[in-house]
């Protein structure tokens, strides 16, 4: 473990190293300054190549903030309206669905409706048709489900229709922190290898046959495939619900522009109530979930999470290769000084 540990977060450096997951990091600012900055492990399975602090690595829904951020930066400038219908945008959308349906996960497109091969993945146009001609698996507005795989291509091509850019562009170009989406040759080569925490650990992460849950995840197949997720047609690939590859710290700075007013809020609440993908009631702002002690962001799948911690002005990202649970995260905010 190396990196930066201010007076007053011992503890956090503690709970980081307690269980060190062969490559991750953690970072953690305070009013915009770092005062936590950790990396531990490598980047490879081998443990050959160290993981440094311009590691990128696949962070998952850790994501779906940065991509609502590029719907919410549009409407901030006139260019969206929250309320009107994703049809105004985009006209072969049948779903009468409006961008803030679509925004907090009330829209009812939690799946891709056309069965679809890994390569789908790399056709972003062919999986956009696909939603623009789908039907809701129910009436929009009335329940929420995590839109898991397809949160992004709903957003990210009403991004390109109205701005004109490619969602992965309107990031490097409107968001530039240090992650993205669609890499380019030098940031693949930046990347770690994701790996299981155990062989188990997709069939853990499946949900039951049949499932909200189970549904979402499963097509196009090999979001949770390590052939898949660590390929370079992946890296390359623009999937924003699932495929960011980030720094802790690009990530950390994200929350923390959030706090400090350069980038439009997310944490307004828009549905409180039953998610059917994630099991439980949740509160959905515009792409964050709000937690009930005021803290608001977005877990990935494996461990990975970013969020912010407005009564401390605290911006907190931890990152890892090994997709496990959240046992580290959770060990983190414990230590966090009160």
């Amino acid at each position: 473990m190396n990196g930066v540990i201010a007076p007053g977060f011992e503890a956090v450096g503690e709970a980081f190293a307690t269980d060190p997951r062969g490559g991750s990091g953690l970072t953690i600012l305070r009013d915009g300054e770092p005062v936590v900055e950790l990396v531990e492990g490598w980047r490879d399975a081998a443990r050959t190549d160290p993981w440094r602090p311009d590691t990128l690595v696949n962070v998952y829904s850790t994501g779906k903030p940065v991509i609502a951020m590029a719907v919410v930066l549009l409407a901030e400038r006139g260019l969206i309206e929250l309320d009107a219908p994703m049809s105004r945008y985009w006209p072969s959308f049948r779903t009468p669905v409006s961008v803030r349906q679509v925004l907090c996960h009330t829209a009812g497109l939690y799946s891709f409706p056309v069965q679809r091969p890994t390569s789908a993945y790399s056709d972003w146009d062919l999986l956009c048709a696909d939603l623009a001609a789908a039907t809701p698996e129910y009436e929009p507005g009335t329940i929420a489900a995590e839109h898991a795989l397809t949160y992004g291509h709903l957003l990210g091509e009403l991004v390109r229709r109205v701005d004109g850019r490619t969602p992965a562009q309107f990031v490097a170009d409107e968001i530039p922190y240090d992650f993205g989406f669609a890499l380019s040759d030098e940031d693949v080569a930046r990347c770690a290898d994701l790996e299981f925490d155990a062989p188990d650990w997709p069939a853990r992460n499946a949900g039951a046959p049949g499932s909200a849950k189970n549904r979402a995840i499963s097509n196009p197949p090999g979001a949770r495939d390590l052939a898949v997720v660590n390929s370079t047609a992946w890296r390359r690939a623009s999937v924003p619900a699932v495929n960011l590859h980030a720094t802790a710290t690009g990530i950390a700075r994200f929350y923390a522009a959030i706090l400090e007013g350069e980038l439009p809020a997310l944490a307004i609440p828009q549905y409180t109530g039953l998610d059917l993908f994630i099991g439980e009631e949740t509160t959905w702002g515009l792409g964050v979930q709000l937690e009930p002690d005021g803290t608001w962001g977005h877990g990935g799948l494996g461990g990975s999470a970013g969020y912010a911690d407005p009564a401390r002005n605290l911006a907190i990202a931890y990152v890892s290769r090994r997709l496990s649970d959240f046992a580290v995260l959770d060990r983190i905010d414990a230590a966090l000084p009160r």
